[in-house]
């Protein structure tokens, strides 16, 4: 839980230095580039974690990797190397999203589906949504074959579970109590 903690921390410095240069949301597409890479790439992961590994190795990695971010995201990369605190990269990148997130109103919808979601059903999604929360929202499309068909709307703490999945297993219990 300490990491977390820490991670939160430094996605607050950093928010505040990007607000400081009005850069926030290059710095949020930097991290969130930062969080999805690390999260698709356990060998980068395995790196960044890894004792063996010198700094100045995983420095220049990330580094290569990374070409064109902003500095202030190179400057957080620094501070964390300097604090031997690199491991938290992704949690911090993480973590910044989600206070940029919450600063600029955006709450994000997490949408699962049997297929991808077509451009026009993502539109009505974000409207849909904006009109039951009042918020900006983005939408993001997770595809999970074993809901069959329909869909799971989350949104923060809601969840609303339309998938044939959900349908066939109500159904189930409702043989098995009749």
């Amino acid at each position: 839980m300490g990491g977390s903690r820490a991670a939160i921390r430094y996605a607050k410095a950093v928010l505040s230095l990007a607000q400081d240069q009005k850069t926030t949301d290059v710095v949020n597409n930097d991290m969130k580039l930062i969080a999805k890479t690390i999260a698709e790439n356990i060998e980068l992961s395995d790196v960044l974690n890894s004792p063996v590994v010198s700094p100045s190795i995983k420095k220049s990695a990330l580094l290569e990797i990374f070409k064109g971010i902003n500095p202030l995201t190179v400057n957080a990369i620094d501070t964390l190397m300097s604090n031997k605190r690199i491991a938290l990269l992704s949690e911090v990148a993480m973590q910044y999203s989600l206070l940029f997130d919450k600063l600029t109103g955006t709450e994000l919808a997490t949408v699962t589906t049997a297929l991808p979601l077509t451009e026009d059903l993502k539109v009505k999604v974000l409207a849909k949504v904006k009109e039951l929360t009042g918020k900006e929202v983005a939408v993001e499309n997770i595809i999970d074959e074993n809901i069959l068909g329909g869909f799971v709307l989350r949104v923060g703490d809601l969840q609303y579970d339309a998938s044939i999945i959900n349908q066939l297993s109500k159904l189930k219990r409702e043989f098995i109590l009749n």
